[in-house]
């Protein structure tokens, strides 16, 4: 309510004001009542052969890549992994569902989208092996930085979608986040943001059930968080997260309308974490083990290899040749980070500013001078 100044005694009378009425019809925003399937129902007939066996190629690739990247954590190569065990359905669909000039904004644990994006696996878990920035150049790859504070990639996403809708680019910015990024005010500001400005932009949340071990009970009372969507004035969608070719038809879709100038779209994709929340964590504390069972009958692959049976595509030849290609990529992966790095001190300076500082200047000298000592003592000593 506005107060507006009469005269006389109708000083101050409270009025509502011109905007009070709902901007927006919230009808068409609403998500579905349950998450939207296309595996095992009549809509799968309508998918087309060849994608559901590049989906199923992928998805195999995906979980051995998840296999040998936690296996790495163990051997000490790796400081930390995020795995997306169970959850390769959406980390696939969501970089085949983009064109090579948009971009993706993932996670920490979307390391397998910017993977399947096309970006070597080396690189992409350099940044969690702790020896570069980021490991890549983004703007070749058209991916940003892997993010690990929590939701702060999505106010990014919506600069470069609201930037790319300025100059006339026909670029959409795909942003990916967990259940718990949610809870961020990164989330809000994103989102209000991107719907306000009509930013060609995509949110991909994937609900795995738990913010590390916080269930989503606990973090918030809304219907879904798809129903978030509703209150920035978005479309939200909810979709079963492990239906590969569900995930891959609404994120596509969505990419379809932002890039045609409708907006923004929310997408929750209904997931389950297999694993721990990284290698460092215990989920046996939080969580039984019959609650993973039952996701296990619920498994991304799982659910391909059974629409590609009852169409009479899945045999030994296929199996084997996923099993083989993604063999292959784990074995190059695996030899190459077992060869112990080659690392340049000074780079602590680079791509840190376009110019450096005084101050970088000034400590970059000092850690010049220690190196040299470091250097001419160790000499000396032989």
């Amino acid at each position: 309510m506005t107060v507006q100044e009469l005269p006389g005694d109708a000083a101050y009378r409270p009025t509502p004001p011109p905007a009070w009425q709902p901007r927006t019809d919230p009808g068409p925003l609403l998500p579905d009542p349950e998450p939207y399937r296309v595996l095992g129902t009549d809509a799968a007939a309508a998918v087309d052969q060849e994608l559901l066996l590049r989906l199923y190629a992928e998805l195999v690739r995906g979980r051995r890549y998840n296999a040998q990247a936690t296996a790495l954590t163990k051997q000490g190569r790796l400081a930390v992994y995020p795995s997306s065990t169970g959850q390769e359905a959406c980390e696939v669909a969501a970089a085949m569902a983009l064109e090579e000039r948009d971009w993706l904004f993932p996670s920490y644990r979307d390391t397998l989208a910017a993977v399947a994006r096309g970006l070597d696996p080396v690189q992409a878990l350099t940044l969690l092996r702790g020896d570069w920035h980021t490991g890549y150049d983004p703007h070749e790859h058209r991916i940003a930085p892997l993010c690990t504070p929590l939701a702060t990639q999505l106010p990014h996403a919506v600069g470069l979608a609201h930037a790319a809708r300025l100059k006339g680019d026909d670029v959409v910015a795909l942003a990916m986040v967990g259940d718990g990024g949610t809870s961020e005010g990164d989330f809000h500001e994103a989102l209000n943001f991107a719907a306000v400005w009509q930013a060609p932009a995509v949110f991909l949340v994937q609900n795995n059930g738990f913010a590390i071990s916080v269930p989503l009970a606990k973090q918030t009372a809304a219907p879904s968080l798809a129903h978030k969507a509703v209150g920035y004035g978005m479309p939200g969608r909810l979709v079963d997260g492990n239906d590969a070719a569900a995930v891959h038809q609404v994120l596509t879709e969505a990419v379809e309308r932002a890039r045609r100038g409708g907006g923004p779209t929310l997408i929750e994709a209904v997931t389950y974490r297999m694993d721990a929340h990284t290698n460092a964590d215990d989920a046996t504390r939080y969580r039984g083990e019959s609650e993973v069972d039952v996701w296990r009958a619920h498994d991304p692959i799982l659910l391909l290899e059974r629409e590609l049976t009852r169409r009479g595509l899945l045999d030994d030849r296929v199996r084997n040749a996923a099993a083989e290609a993604a063999e292959t990529m784990a074995a190059a992966l695996r030899e190459q980070m077992n060869a112990d790095p080659v690392l340049d001190p000074m780079d602590l300076f680079t791509h840190v500013y376009a110019e450096r500082t005084g101050q970088l200047r000034e400590q970059a000298a000092q850690l010049t001078a220690e190196l040299d000592a470091a250097a001419d003592a160790e000499g000396e000593a032989r």
